[in-house]
This record gives structure tokens, sequence and C-alpha cells, in this order.
């Protein structure tokens, strides 16, 4: 009986994949991505016209940029799993939904509240969608040559949202309202839902026994407070803060508990023998430090550009867009990459030029030197795609595919953690290096030495109150500060990658591919099949 059930779920992946054009919902797919990942970063150039519209608070301020990654990072797992119970095509599409009636809540908001309360639903609408992309891709994708260029294209799209993002922004707040931003959302849902609903295969995992809505409910509340202790503690809290410390340990300890629950289930929301595998459990270690890198070093570098070398926005957008187009071309190779070194190597490699860019890099000074910049960033942005790649395909690889849900909610979460870490670890790194450098500051009183020290842009405020020698004094002391800090930084950032490159040899050292395990036409028969669909 236990055979017939297998052989009968293997007949209806394979079904699940040959019976659409996989490269037509690779398309769907990656517009639903692309959406998502420029929602992340939009709003970020559109805070200054909302402060002046809205004049939210400061703590509203704060939840009107937070509310949409935290809201998304706590409910990955929650909606990842329940699309293997009841369908993830049927999540993706009440996804798209609520991300286009989320959208257009946020660009008619008259007040904080309104916004802040739009921005959590799209973030619940991202939660339903991220998660979701990555689940069909596995299930169209049985063969595994074709599932990493198709993942490698889901990455390249990933990175170009995310550059996307801010240069849209900036477009159209040139020309309309800060709305806007949002509004651009709708047509393309309007566009997504209907197609979605035609071209994506229905699928879903085994489903034995009742989905755990307890521990759900425990995994998305241990993970909002974790994450809001994480982008506390990285907003300049001290460490010690009530705001910092309680959601911290509480958010472990629902951890703990959902943990602790899984275990003890014989039906689990999310199967934690996946981890016990060293490919799948190696794969989400290494996703956490690459984005650790990733975006505490973006964002250091975003202020390097700007506040030391007097860069416009733009053109500190600009700057970083190497980075950007050298991720995409990591993406697009990844799959030939894959195929030829394996994983292992792959990872590592990927690893040990990231660090190597970023050692490079510690070259920086005060003074604008644009080869240096060009060359550390597309090092960087090749390197850490090239690390993601060979992580994220590993990953959902190694993973059974009724747990395809669940194990792309995990390296979503792990996505989101590692970004939130990175900024609160390597942000305080960095005001520890740069703080200490402004005591002592010739004609600098004390009091304001200390307010100096809080952050570069304070450091130009204080100077511009105090005028004349003084001012410049400081002015100049806390430019040199914050490169020695970025300096102290980049050395720990390295660190933290070669760390990442001794952790990937615990992967496989070749690509194995699962045809025969799914039941999956050889490539031959895949490629045939494929002009059959075509001339249909």
């Amino acid at each position: 009986m236990s055979g017939t059930t297998t052989a009968a779920a293997a007949l209806r992946r394979r079904a699940a994949g040959a019976g659409a054009n996989r490269w037509v919902v690779l398309v769907v797919l990656c517009v639903s991505l692309l959406l998502v990942a420029v929602d992340a970063t939009v709003l970020h150039v559109a805070v200054p016209a909302v402060t002046e519209d809205l004049r939210p608070g400061a703590m509203e301020l704060l939840w009107i940029v937070d509310s949409y990654p935290l809201v998304c990072a706590s409910l990955l797992i929650l909606f990842g799993t329940l699309g293997d119970r009841v369908g993830r095509r049927r999540v993706l599409l009440l996804g798209y939904a609520l991300f286009g009636v989320a959208s257009g809540l946020a660009a008619l908001a008259d007040n904080a509240q309104v916004l802040i309360a739009a921005r959590a639903l799209l973030g619940v609408g991202g939660a339903m969608i991220m998660p979701a992309t990555l689940s069909i891709l596995r299930q169209v994708f049985p063969d595994r040559r074709e599932r990493a260029l198709a993942i490698g294209i889901w990455s390249a799209v990933a990175a170009v949202g995310a550059a996307v993002g801010p240069l849209l922004g900036g477009f159209l707040l040139e020309h309309f309202w800060w709305g806007s931003v949002f509004l651009v959302n709708i047509p393309l849902m309007l566009v997504s839902l209907p197609v979605g609903r035609i071209l994506l295969p229905e699928s879903k995992g085994e489903g034995h026994g009742p989905w755990d809505v307890v521990g759900a409910l425990m995994a998305a509340a241990g993970l909002f407070a974790a994450v809001l202790g994480v982008k506390r503690l990285g907003g300049g809290e001290p460490v010690g803060s009530a705001w910092t410390v309680l959601p911290l340990l509480g958010g472990a300890a629902l951890l703990a508990a959902f943990v602790r629950r899984q275990r003890r289930r014989a039906h689990p929301l999310v199967d934690l023998r996946m981890f016990a595998r060293p490919a799948f459990s190696t794969s989400v270690g290494c996703i956490v430090l690459a984005m650790l890198a990733l975006v505490g070093l973006e964002l250091i570098a975003a202020q390097y550009l700007q506040l030391v070398l007097g860069l416009s926005p733009l053109e500190t957008g600009l700057r970083l867009l190497p980075l950007t187009v050298a991720a995409m071309a990591a993406g697009l190779a990844g799959a030939r990459m894959l195929r030829r070194f394996g994983p292992r190597r792959m990872v590592c490699f990927g690893f040990c030029l990231t660090a190597a860019a970023v050692v490079s890099l510690t070259a920086m000074g005060a003074q604008d030197n644009a080869p240096l910049l060009l060359t550390g960033f597309v090092l960087l942005g090749f390197g850490l795609e090239t690390t993601l790649f060979g992580a994220y395909e590993s990953m959902l690889s190694e993973a059974p595919q009724e747990q395809a849900g669940g194990a792309a909610a995990i390296g979503e979460t792990s996505y989101q953690l590692g970004a939130g870490i990175g900024i609160a670890l390597l942000g305080s790194v960095m005001n520890a290096a740069y703080a200490p450098g402004l005591s002592g500051v010739p004609g600098v009183p004390g009091q304001a030495s200390t307010a100096a020290g809080h952050s570069l842009g304070e450091a130009y405020g204080v100077a511009e109150r105090l005028g004349g020698p003084a001012g410049d004094a400081l002015r100049h002391a806390a430019r040199q500060a914050f490169v020695h800090g970025l300096h102290v930084t980049l050395l720990v950032s390295a660190g933290l990658l070669l760390l990442g490159a001794a952790m990937a040899l615990r992967l496989p050292r070749v690509m194995q591919c699962d045809t025969a395990a799914v039941g999956v036409p050889a490539p031959r028969e895949a490629t045939e099949h494929r002009v059959s669909e075509l001339k249909v």
C-alpha cells in the first residue's frame, strides 16, 4: 500500500511538472517575485514625502517602514505550510488579490495609522506570494538541471527587484505624489491574477493529519518578536533596552516551544528532520551568513557614498547598480556553474570571492576612488549571488517534495533573519569603531562629541551648529572616524564570509540529479516533450 501511495504521488508530481509550459510558469512566478522585491525597497525614497504629508510621529514612522518586512517575515512559515495543505496556487492567487487591495489602501491613506495597516496587509500578501513561488517552481521543474536554471533566473529577478525599487520610487516621486509608489502594483496584480489562475498548476503535499494551527501561530508570533528585537537592536536601541530584550527573549521562547511541539507531533507542521540532512541545514546557514554580509554592507556603503563622498541619492543608486548587474549575471550563469563545480565548490568559491572583494574595499578612503568601488561592487555582487544561488538550489533540492512550501518558507525566513541580523551586527560594529574617534577633538565640548558619536549624519549637524574652526575639525574627525569604522566593519564581515566558506564544505561535492527518484523523463525526453508542447 505504501509503495502504491508513493508511486501515485510521484505520478502526480510528474504530471504537475509536465502538464504546464514550465517556462511560461516561470515568467509568471518571476513577475510575482519582482513585485514583492520592489515593494520591499520602493518606500525608502518616499519616506521624506510621507513624513511631510502625513506628519507621523517617530514611532509611527518606524512602523510605516518596518511593518511590511516584520509581518512578511513572521508569516512565511504559516503560509508556506498552509500552501502545502490547501494548494500552493490557491494561496498564491489569494496573495495576489490581497497585495493589490493593500496597495490601493496604502496609496489612498490619509493618516499614518491607515498606512501602517496597509503596509501590514502588504506583508501578509507578500508572505503568501514568496514561499509559493519557490514551492511551485520546485513542483514544475522536477528535473534538477532545469530547476537549477529556473532558480538562477528567479534569483536574478530578485536582485533586479531590490535595485529597481529605489530607482522606480525616485522616478515616480519626481512626477507624482508618494502614493504612486503603491499604485504601480495594482495593474500588474490585475494581470497576474487571471494569468496565474489559467497558467499555474495546482499542487499540494500529501497532507497527512490535521494542519497544526497552534504551531503555525506560535511560529508566526515567535518570528515576529525575534525579528522585531533584531530590528530594534539594529536601529540603535540600547542592548539592555526593554524594547530589545523582551521581544528577543519572548521570540526565542516561542520558537523553542514551537520546535519542541513539532518534534512531538506525529504530523508536524514543519518536518524538522530536514535539518538533520547536512546539505539542508548547511544551505540555510549559508543563506543567513550571505544576507548578513549583503544587507549590512549595502547599508554602510550607501552611507559612505552619500555622507563621506557627498553623492546624491540617485548617484548613490547608480554607483551600487554594478553590484546588482553582477548579481544578475551570477544568477543566469549559476546553473552551468553548479553542474560543472558542484554545490560545495560553488558556494565556497562565492564566499571566498565575496570576502576578497570586501577586503579590497578596505582601501576606500575619504576621497572618491571610482575604479576601486566599481571593481569591489562587481566582485561583491557576483560572489554573493553565486553563494545564494548554490545555497537555495541545494536547500530546495534536498527537501522532500511534499514539504516544498515549508522548505521554501524556511529559506525565505532565513533570508529575512540574515538581513535583520546583518543590520544589527554590522551596524553595532560600525558604531563601536566610529564613536571613539570623536573624543578629544580640539575646541569641541564633550557633550557635542557624544552627540556626534551617534552617527555621521548627527556629527555633521553638530558641526553645522558649532561653526568655525571647531565645526570644521569635528566634520573632518567624523569623516575619518567613519572611514576607520568602515574598515573595521569590512574586516569583520570578511571573517564571517570565510566562516561561511568553511561551513559550505559540508555541502555535497557534486550535483546529484534526482530525475529517477521522482519519475521524471530523461533530459532528452524532457527536451522532446517541450518541443511537442511548443508545437501544440
